[in-house]
This record gives C-alpha cells, sequence and structure tokens, in this order.
C-alpha cells in the first residue's frame, strides 16, 4: 500500500470538535502521470488539508492491489478521511475546498461516503478521532472501518491470513462495498465495508467455523495487533461513483 507520508493522526488544532461527520473520499487514478501527481499529494496535502476550515482529524491513504486486501501496491487508489462538525459543513468543504476539489480534477473517479458514528471502540495513532454522534442504524445500511497497527514480527502471518478473509469478504453476496486502505506498507491497514443493515453485517462477522471467524481467532489468540480501532456508522449519504455506479445505488433500488 501507498504510504501515507504522516504516522500520526493529525488534527486542526482549532477544531473543537473530534469527528461528529466523517467523509472518505476514494479517488481512482488512469494514466502514469496522474498516479504520479497522486503520489505527490500524499504529500503535498499534508499542508493544504490542515488550511480547510471547520476540519477536523484528517488522514492520507493509500492501497492495495484487489481491493486494497493484499500488500501489493495499487498506485491508482488513494483516500482521504476527514472530521467535521456536521454534515453541511462536511458537504461544502468536499464540494468547495482544496485539496479536495484538485484530487477530484485529476482523478478518474471519486466517491465520498458522508457518515455518522454510531459507535467507536480503541484509538487511531493514540486518539480518538470519532465522536459518537447518532443513534444506531435501524433497518438501513451500515458502514464498518476498522484499522489496526500489525506487530512488525508478526506482519507476515497476518498477510498470509489476508487472502482467506478477502476471499470470504468478497464471496458475500450481502456486502455492498469493500475496500482495504492503509498507512504505513505492511504495518498499518484500514478495513472500509457497507453492509444493507445491521443483521446482515452480524451473520458475517460472528459466524462460526468462517474463513473470517478463523482469520479474527488467530489474531486474537496471537495477540498480532500493538493498536485497533473499530468504529460503526450511519450512512448519511453520498456523492460520486466507484467502477462507473454509486454502490448506495444499489440499496435504495431494493427497496
Amino acid at each position: 500500500m501507498l504510504d501515507s507520508s504522516d504516522t500520526a493522526f493529525a488534527r486542526d488544532s482549532h477544531a473543537p470538535h473530534a469527528g461528529a461527520c466523517v467523509t472518505l473520499t476514494f479517488h481512482r487514478f488512469g494514466p502514469v502521470w496522474a498516479r504520479l501527481w497522486a503520489l505527490a499529494q500524499m504529500g503535498a496535502s499534508r499542508f493544504s488539508l490542515p488550511k480547510v476550515p471547520d476540519i477536523g482529524a484528517w488522514k492520507l491513504c493509500g492501497s492495495g492491489a484487489n481491493q486494497g486486501f493484499i500488500p501489493i501496491p495499487n498506485t491508482a487508489v488513494a483516500a482521504i478521511l476527514a472530521t467535521w462538525p456536521d454534515e453541511a459543513t462536511a458537504r461544502a468543504r468536499v464540494a468547495e475546498c482544496r485539496p479536495f476539489t484538485s484530487w477530484r480534477k485529476v482523478a478518474e473517479e471519486t466517491f465520498t461516503v458522508f457518515l455518522a458514528p454510531t459507535s467507536t471502540r480503541g484509538k487511531w495513532a493514540g486518539v480518538e478521532p470519532f465522536t459518537v454522534s447518532a443513534e444506531p442504524a435501524r433497518g438501513g445500511p451500515v458502514a464498518i472501518l476498522t484499522r489496526a497497527t500489525v506487530k512488525p514480527k508478526v506482519a507476515m502471518q497476518f498477510w498470509k491470513r489476508t487472502p482467506s478473509l478477502n476471499r470470504a469478504i468478497m464471496d458475500d453476496p450481502n456486502v455492498v462495498f469493500r475496500i482495504g486502505i492503509g498507512e504505513v506498507p505492511l504495518v498499518q491497514q484500514v478495513t472500509f465495508s457497507i453492509w444493507p443493515d445491521t443483521d446482515t453485517m452480524h451473520a458475517f462477522a460472528h459466524a462460526k467455523g468462517t474463513l473470517h471467524a478463523e482469520a479474527i481467532r488467530a489474531v486474537r489468540e496471537g495477540n498480532w495487533f500493538r493498536e485497533e480501532l473499530y468504529a460503526r456508522f450511519r450512512i448519511l449519504g453520498s456523492a460520486g461513483t466507484w467502477n462507473g455506479d454509486n454502490p448506495l445505488e444499489t440499496l435504495d433500488n431494493a427497496q
């Protein structure tokens, strides 16, 4: 995965909030020049993001190949995660402010999800970046973000488990959207997925005897993570497309 170029969870020191609204924006870049531009922006955007009005915590992340679930870098996909005081502010800033506008202009495709945290457990780079700001979704779609720092000495064991976990989530017909992004290659990983409802998500996460269950058990028994965070979100809305469509429209059409 691409290096995010900053290991701490950056935060605007003037922002009073810690993530009442969260945006996760994915960008897909085409030609080699555009990918090189995106790689350069992993460094340059560290200076422009703090200047965005009302932004709280933020992260720049790269991706791996095969939807980000393997450690081979995918220079075509990068993401910006940011927190805001409310949804209206988030929508305005993402639509109007650099670096969001400049990334969107160069990317072949951009997809932003607007999220309200409903539960969070753990820390990311030593801080709690999200503030629970909404009641759990009832009967509607739910998004899950997990982030972990893998202990270097067990990184290879972790990645040996990843293909099985990847197949499990890729083969599940219920998952609406899934992607793996990350910071420092091999040892700092983020997964993000959208499910049609909480029951469906729970059925996947807690089913016994599955590849996912075996992988989670190995992680827990081996104490592989130095730090981890688990957050659940209500989906407020989205903008843009991914693979030519808005993934959330699948849910709308099914209702």
